[in-house]
């Protein structure tokens, strides 16, 4: 209606000749009273003074943390904060030293893993920007991506989720474990489990987080430290003495939660009895709950024996994942 107001007014005032301002300026006048158009209201500038409420900045005053707590753990605590350089969010995540202070071997080779993860470069890694240690409070800082959500929190709120959904999740953490499994040297993640594989729901992209506890193994492959998430850990974790392979074992766990909802041997009570099931061959319970056949006889796959379970490279082309490729997914 609006715009045949308008058509009327200016075909009847552009008539004449002597006024062909006027009748725009009418035609303009008319639709701001229609629209009920309003200038938008001018924003103060802030004091000189006024600065962000961190409550601490890293020594290099680019990043500055906030109180807001977005995560937790046994290791670290994830904050809220600021990249005053890029203006972009980020993840301040702090690790307590407490537990290594006996040890300052264990400090130094922390730092030299860090400071090599900081190098690495996948659409399917959190990106670390930072490090670095606060001596006065005994704690190592980390500055890494900021994240929507974890896989976990995303699964618990969207309960009804497909196969094919889950396919593309898997097939990018896949893609990140396969780039730090054949990155030179050969880097171990331990820890992975759905509270550090994070996602993007808008665009459905998954990115593997938590490197903090990840290990650098030479041409052996082989690691000894025993360290991870007890529920994702595979057998000879226990054992300390394992290669790469003790990720796919813990991404076969993952999926498992993934389709289940439920965390591995939540059925135990205790560590030690996680530690029974795990090192005896005793599948959790959640893997009755898998409903399709491919999907359990992957996943029981990815947890087999270490000298039967495949690599990332070779999962990636494993028939399950490969059926129902969207052509777009290579794009994200």
């Amino acid at each position: 209606m609006m715009r045949m107001k308008v058509r009327k007014m200016g075909v009847g005032l552009m008539q004449s000749s002597t006024q062909p301002f006027l009748a725009q300026s009418r035609t303009a006048l008319h639709i701001n009273q229609d629209c009920s158009y309003r200038m938008p209201s001018a924003i103060p500038d802030p004091p000189e003074d006024d600065e962000e409420p961190f409550v601490e900045v890293d020594p290099t005053g680019r990043f500055g943390r906030y109180s807001d707590l977005l995560g937790s753990g046994a290791v670290k605590k994830v904050y809220r904060a600021f990249d005053q350089r890029e203006g972009i969010d980020v993840a301040w995540n702090q690790v307590r030293l407490r537990n290594f202070s006996s040890d300052p071997s264990v400090i130094i080779r922390l730092h030299s893993e860090i400071e090599l993860l900081k190098t690495l470069k996948h659409d399917n890694i959190i990106v670390l920007y930072h490090f670095w240690k606060d001596v006065d409070k005994n704690t190592l800082n980390f500055i890494t991506e900021a994240c929507e959500s974890n896989l976990r929190e995303y699964r618990k709120k969207h309960r009804h989720v497909s196969i094919k959904a889950i396919k593309k999740w898997s097939r990018q953490i896949l893609k990140g474990l396969d780039y730090l499994h054949t990155h030179e040297p050969c880097i171990i993640h331990r820890d992975l489990n759905c509270s550090n594989i994070f996602i993007n729901g808008n665009v459905g992209k998954v990115k593997i987080g938590d490197l903090g506890l990840a290990t650098i193994v030479g041409k052996s492959h082989a690691a000894h430290s025993l360290l991870g998430t007890p529920e994702y850990m595979a057998p000879e974790l226990y054992e300390e003495n394992y290669t790469e392979l003790v990720d796919i074992y813990s991404f076969g766990m993952c999926l498992l939660e993934m389709d289940t909802l439920e965390i591995p041997y939540s059925e135990c009570d205790n560590l030690a009895k996680i530690y029974k099931k795990v090192t005896s061959g005793v599948m959790p319970q959640a893997m009755k709950k898998v409903s399709d056949p491919e999907l359990k006889a992957f996943i029981e796959r990815c947890i087999g024996q270490p000298r039967m379970r495949p690599s990332a490279s070779q999962l990636l082309l494993d028939s399950f994942l490969s059926d129902g490729i969207d052509l777009d997914e290579n794009d994200l």
